[in-house]
């Protein structure tokens, strides 16, 4: 019961940093936006409609027919969001900031409106309209949440080219880029493992040193060079990205000649990481 609170509180937060990013950088600067926001501030540029009462109608008629493509908490979630989003950005109407510099009120807002989606979307919520394209998107083609997001946003943000004109749309390209880096920061965060590929004719005692010493687990896979046939041991291991340097002394101090690759991952579950029932 506390998580919900917890969640639920995030979503109204998040939902009114991206109020602010909308009514303060974006439509005082005539920028254009991704996603149903985007229509709805080409709409109220065309006829001065209220982005808050038209979010929450075009979202809400989104959300019933997009509904199926959620579970029954993110559909909860998202109609909180959507509630609060719209009352958000009626509440904060008025609001200004004193800035004439063009790329810098892009710039804010793209890191304002990648925060508030980006709080939304980590506890599971989505602002309905293309953040449900994203995620079905992610669940059947296995996209980037954010990417996916970008892809439909900048359709959006081009049709709105006959409105606010190029410069305006070359602004607004920067701030969709700017708050796609911002919310992909948000919802995965600085915690990026590595994952370590070791190919050592010392691999025992490579293994038996990560063990000891870095109390990590690591995998043999068995293989065979191509050109020499001979079957090689490979190690495999994940850990840390302040734990790479440790690594390679480790790698370095038996086997000088080691190859080794190290690439990024993510969503790292299981024992030493994040518990995978959470």
């Amino acid at each position: 019961m506390k998580k919900r609170f917890i969640d639920i509180f995030m979503i109204m937060l998040g939902a009114f940093i991206f109020a602010v990013a909308i009514n303060v950088f974006v439509i005082p600067n005539e920028f254009g936006e991704g996603g149903v926001t985007g229509i709805t501030i080409i709409l109220y540029y065309l006829f001065q409609w209220s982005p808050g009462l038209v979010n929450l109608v075009i979202n809400a008629f989104l959300l019933i027919v997009g509904y199926r493509f959620l579970d029954k908490m993110t559909t909860i979630y998202t109609i909180i969001a959507v509630l609060f989003n719209s009352l958000f950005l009626y509440l904060t109407e008025d609001w200004t900031i004193a800035s004439n510099e063009l790329i810098i009120n892009a710039i804010f807002g793209g890191v304002f409106t990648g925060v508030g989606l980006g709080l939304i979307i980590r506890v599971g919520g989505t602002t309905a309209g293309t953040t449900i394209l994203a995620r079905i998107t992610n669940k059947y083609l296995d996209w980037n949440i954010s990417y996916g997001l970008l892809f439909f946003d900048l359709i959006v943000a081009f049709s709105s080219y006959f409105i606010i004109g190029a410069e305006a749309l070359m602004f607004t390209i920067v701030m969709l880029y700017v708050g796609t880096k911002v919310m992909d920061f948000i919802i995965e965060g600085l915690n990026t493992q590595k994952a370590c590929m070791i190919i050592s004719n010392e691999h025992k005692e490579i293994a038996e040193q990560v063990n000891l010493s870095m109390d990590r687990g690591v995998t043999v896979f068995y293989g065979r060079g191509h050109y020499t046939n001979t079957p090689k041991e490979i190690l495999y291991v994940v850990i840390s990205k302040q734990e790479v340097s440790a690594l390679k002394k480790i790698v370095r101090s038996h086997d000088k000649d080691a190859f080794i690759t190290i690439h990024d991952v993510r969503d790292v579950f299981g024992e030493g990481f994040v518990d995978i029932s959470k």
